[in-house]
């Protein structure tokens, strides 16, 4: 038997519809190279966690990147936001700096460290994978 990507996103679509129709709550899985969450919400959809191996960078470093923690399409924003995203701004440790989708439910993307959002390194509306790099943060001005 091969193991289940749980980084697809057909998969994890796959496994919310099916929590959300049998009426379980959520559902939380944990390997050594990550963890993936997904909570139903009821009539407000479900939330989607996902936690990789990859360490935060060390304070003072010079700039970080913020990765995808999913495949998924990349928003650089909310799509029921009218407010643009403009480059370069600061942001804190829990900034929201964007999304992934899979589907119709979005994963946040937190900032992960205090800085300046410097560069975008991925299109919005591109499909990226598990890790793939989207925003570079530079250290506080």
């Amino acid at each position: 038997m091969s193991a289940i990507d749980f980084s697809d996103p057909a998969t994890i679509a796959f496994l919310t519809e099916a929590l959300t129709a049998a009426g379980v709550d959520g559902l939380e899985i944990s390997r050594p190279g990550g963890q993936l969450r997904i909570v139903v919400a009821g009539k407000d959809g479900a939330r989607i966690s996902s936690t990789g191996a990859t360490p935060p960078p060390a304070p003072g470093s010079a700039s970080a990147v913020v990765r995808a923690p999913m495949a998924g399409r990349f928003c650089l924003e909310h799509p029921i936001s009218a407010t643009p995203q403009n480059l370069p701004r600061a942001v804190s440790d829990l900034d929201i700096v964007g999304f992934v989708a899979v589907g119709h439910i979005l994963l946040p993307l937190r900032a992960g460290r205090s800085g300046v959002l410097t560069r975008l390194l991925a299109e919005p509306g591109a499909l990226v994978g598990f890790g793939d790099p989207l925003f570079e943060i530079g250290p506080p001005s």
